[in-house]
């Protein structure tokens, strides 16, 4: 059973989501909070595995405050909700720790695919999400095999197992996760999935 907590401000969106959420047997929602105070009190005393989170609150951003719930609150998954599409808010929540972004237009079956995909431990973006490029303009060229390796390290294989499918070496393998690095200019496996995404890389 997934344990659901949802932070918005709507209340109608909130009943909105609850509603929509029980028609899932897997899932839970525990709560729900309209300000980012009442949800770190929520968390505290409280276990939630996924947390349904709106980019725009009355007493803090909601990318601030993904950013506070992913530093207390390590297990906890995090999904950003909003009518916002623009890349930059997308990109901000992912950097902060979110682990999707979904648009409030999205369908039922969208939004199962998304909780889905979050908690299996992968990144979700919208399928409706605007399509802006402006914000990484410059995309770095990787190659094809680079573009292989990165695939696979966002589908969780290990060094070992991206060596035996693609039939190389461990330390082939560890060169061109280096290079990714250094190309996406990030410093650890999970920055530089991140940022791949916001890239459309993966």
């Amino acid at each position: 059973m997934i344990s659901i907590f949802i932070i918005d401000d709507h209340p109608v969106v909130v009943t909105g989501l609850t509603a929509l959420l029980k028609n899932f047997n897997e899932v839970k929602v525990t709560g729900s909070a309209c300000n980012g105070i009442e949800a770190i009190q929520f968390l505290k005393s409280n276990v939630v595995d996924l947390v349904l989170l709106d980019i725009n609150l009355p007493d803090i951003s909601g990318i601030d405050l993904c950013k506070k719930i992913n530093k207390e609150f390590q297990g906890i998954k995090i999904l950003g909700i909003s009518t916002f599409g623009e890349r930059s808010y997308i990109s901000r929540m992912i950097e902060n720790g979110a682990s999707g972004y979904l648009m409030k237009n999205a369908s039922e079956a969208e939004i199962w695919e998304a909780i889905q995909t979050v908690m299996a431990g992968k990144l979700y973006l919208s399928i409706s999400m605007e399509k802006s490029n402006n914000t990484y303009a410059e995309i770095p060229a990787i190659t094809k095999r680079e573009k292989e390796i990165l695939s696979l390290i966002a589908e969780g294989y290990t060094t070992n197992q991206m060596a035996e499918k693609l039939f190389i070496s461990p330390l082939t393998v560890e060169s061109h996760r280096k290079n990714l690095l250094m190309k996406l200019n990030v410093n650890n496996t999970a920055s530089l999935i991140r940022t791949a995404v916001t890239m459309n890389l993966v």
